[in-house]
């Protein structure tokens, strides 16, 4: 039997190797040889007693992570960070010997921390900080700098967000997206200044409509990404998530960096409950091929009777402002949120994370102790929670 090697060995090897502006991209016979023994990896790991905990698969966080990365180059990213902590290389053109039980003792306790260190560093904390973007606040004017000698390190100023949710109320014509409802309080203001000759935006008399909520926006990917209360400077951990979610898109993490977090792109209008359940990944928008651009289809991991006026999946099409004078939201972020979706729900890490939500924010520490306190603790630390909800 191999030695267990610390986890806090693997903590430390993945914050020295995510770091990938200078890495070069695979060649295909190198990629195809990582990906194989990748594979072969997760199959091992499969049939071992503590791949599932607690209803999360860790060989299925691993693999959908790697197979929604969005691009080659993300691939790449991904697999070189992942055979960085194995005892294993990610070129040889040779199986890997899994009858030295040494050795797979060695790869699985690898397995373990690399897993883990995706799940309490991106996925969890990911979930327990986005569910719902303040309504409304300042607009967040967020700061991520570029270092020299290839280091990526990411700062953030205080937040500003309701410039955002006028811009994108102006964009999305007053209505959800998905829903179509039209702004609630935006209708009574029309009322109150024209009556029943009021209109929306599109000029249709609004006393004639029967679809109205209170809007609210959302961010695609969250602000709680370079969000920072402590002096204009975002924390460690944040830094980490954001190099993993590099791990997506390369170079993913700059399209929300400084200002660019707050930008009408990465935001959509959502009535309450929606933006929610878009917060919490469980609604998300996939591109409808052979249809005009930002043409969607709003898939959803919501139970059909939790959305009781909405049949999804549905197909959208987005708002396009005139002479696009407000951007859209990016495909690229969509894509994004998208591939954490299905990653969160195919795992059943998302589930799990729920739980832990759950227990923390209903019933505390349970009396058996099996409430996930420490998780709860490192969240509030590294500045992703204040508080129990």
């Amino acid at each position: 039997m191999a030695t267990a090697i610390p986890h806090h060995r693997y903590q430390s090897s993945m914050e020295r190797l995510i770091n990938f502006n200078l890495r070069p991209s695979l060649g295909i016979l190198e990629r195809e040889r990582a990906k194989h023994r990748l594979h072969s990896i997760i199959k091992n790991v499969e049939t071992s007693n503590d791949s599932i905990i607690q209803g999360y698969s860790r060989p299925l966080l691993v693999r959908y992570t790697y197979e929604y990365s969005l691009s080659d180059r993300s691939k790449d990213t991904f697999l070189r960070a992942f055979f960085d902590t194995m005892p294993v290389t990610l070129d040889s053109d040779s199986d890997i010997d899994f009858s030295d039980t040494v050795l797979e003792e060695q790869i699985r306790t690898a397995f373990t921390g690399f897993a883990d260190y995706l799940f309490d560093n991106f996925f969890l904390p990911l979930m327990a900080s986005s569910q719902k973007t303040p309504q409304p606040s300042p607009i967040t004017h967020s700061a991520v700098q570029r270092a020299l000698g290839g280091e990526q390190e990411f700062s953030g100023t205080p937040d500003r967000l309701s410039s955002l949710r006028g811009i994108c109320l102006t964009r999305d014509r007053h209505r959800c997206v998905i829903s179509r409802k039209f702004d609630s309080r935006e209708a009574e203001n029309r009322f109150h200044l024209e009556g029943d000759m009021a209109r929306d935006d599109d000029g249709m008399f609004l006393h004639t409509q029967r679809l109205f909520a209170r809007l609210e926006v959302a961010h695609i990917l969250p602000h709680s990404l370079v969000h920072t209360e402590k002096g204009g400077q975002l924390e460690h951990s944040k830094q980490v998530a954001l190099e993993i979610l590099n791990m997506f898109d390369h170079d993913a993490a700059y399209l929300i960096e400084g200002e660019e977090v707050d930008r009408p792109r990465n935001a959509i209008t959502l009535t309450h409950d929606l933006h929610d359940w878009f917060g919490r990944f469980k609604i998300f928008f996939e591109p409808v091929p052979d249809q005009p651009p930002h043409t969607y289809t709003v898939g959803s991991y919501v139970r059909p009777n939790m959305l009781p006026d909405l049949a999804l999946p549905l197909t959208r099409k987005l708002y396009i402002t005139e002479n696009r004078t407000i951007d859209p939201p990016l495909p690229r972020l969509l894509a994004i949120h998208r591939a954490i979706a299905r990653i969160l729900h195919l795992s059943g890490a998302g589930e799990y994370i729920d739980q832990i939500l759950r227990d923390l924010g209903e019933i505390g520490v349970r009396a058996d102790g099996s409430t996930e306190l420490g998780h709860f603790v490192k969240l509030r630390l590294d500045g992703w929670i204040t508080g129990v909800a």
